[in-house]
């Protein structure tokens, strides 16, 4: 990112760049757009510090689930540096074949320079 702090509208922005990159699983698009310390909690997958720890995540996740997409219709600025958004998940397991769809909220934590820091996963 540029120097200076990013504003609450560039935050959700890029809260809708990862949600786009996320539905395209583009992990190598992703993984720039992380701070060192990042942190990734979720009530489905666990917890996971760090880009390595992350990416190996995210790329067993898209293997297993190869049509994984995430329908957001708002994104919100909830203070702080934080965006959330309400989610419904749709995808195939590719293991079972099962199709699988979750509702949840998630929250993702920007630095001042705009890098993610933490995402929240809460499935309902």
């Amino acid at each position: 990112m540029g120097a200076g702090s990013v504003n609450p509208a560039e935050q959700i922005a890029l809260a809708r760049a990862y949600v786009a990159l996320s539905n395209a699983h583009r992990v190598d698009f992703i993984l720039p757009m992380f701070a060192d310390a990042v942190t990734y909690l979720s009530t489905n997958v666990g917890r996971f510090e760090g880009g390595d720890a992350i990416s190996g995540m995210m790329t067993g996740f898209f293997a297993r689930f190869p049509d994984v997409a995430w329908d957001v219709r708002e994104f919100r600025y909830v203070g702080d540096g934080m965006v959330e958004f309400d989610f419904v998940m749709t995808a195939t397991d590719g293991e079972t074949g099962e199709p699988v769809e979750r509702e949840g909220l998630e929250t993702i934590a920007f630095t001042d320079e705009g890098f993610v820091s933490r995402i929240e996963v809460v499935n309902r």
